[in-house]
């Protein structure tokens, strides 16, 4: 029996999907269907467009002179965004997991040229953010 993958129940997907709309249509409503990862999903997405001047300062920061997200294709900037949040905000998950979802379901929305792209920038500021917050938490504990 083969199990087929099914893009439709991929968290990062609907994560995508959602964000994609929302930034882009401003008069969007969300909804969030019944899902197995409802809360994880509804967390990313508002997080992220919540957090959206603290993730376009994370990139500026880190990803400058790699990129002007100004050219980008808008699902590769919804991707980047969505993951930097993860990045920030959910320091439970692994960087490396984090990395793969996104790979994993950007093969709905991008070329593999771009999905080859997009595994450098996320490797790069995952790292960069990572420590620095590391570093934060390390000082703050200290204090």
């Amino acid at each position: 029996m083969s199990l087929q993958f099914n893009p439709n129940k991929n968290p990062r997907v609907i994560i995508i999907q959602k964000l994609y709309g929302k930034f882009y249509n401003k008069d969007e409503n969300l909804t969030f269907p019944k899902h197995r990862f409802k809360k994880f999903i509804k967390d990313v997405v508002k997080g992220t467009i919540e957090r959206d001047d603290v993730i376009n300062e994370e990139i500026n920061n880190h990803l400058a002179m790699d990129l002007n997200m100004k050219n980008l294709d808008k699902v590769f900037q919804v991707i980047i965004k969505s993951a930097i949040f993860e990045f920030l905000y959910k320091p439970k998950n692994s960087i490396n997991i984090i990395i793969k979802e996104y790979l994993n379901a950007s093969n709905f929305f991008i070329d593999e040229s771009q999905t080859k792209y997009l595994n450098a920038l996320l490797d790069k500021i995952s790292k960069k953010i990572r420590i620095s917050n590391e570093w934060i938490w390390f000082n703050w504990k200290l204090l």
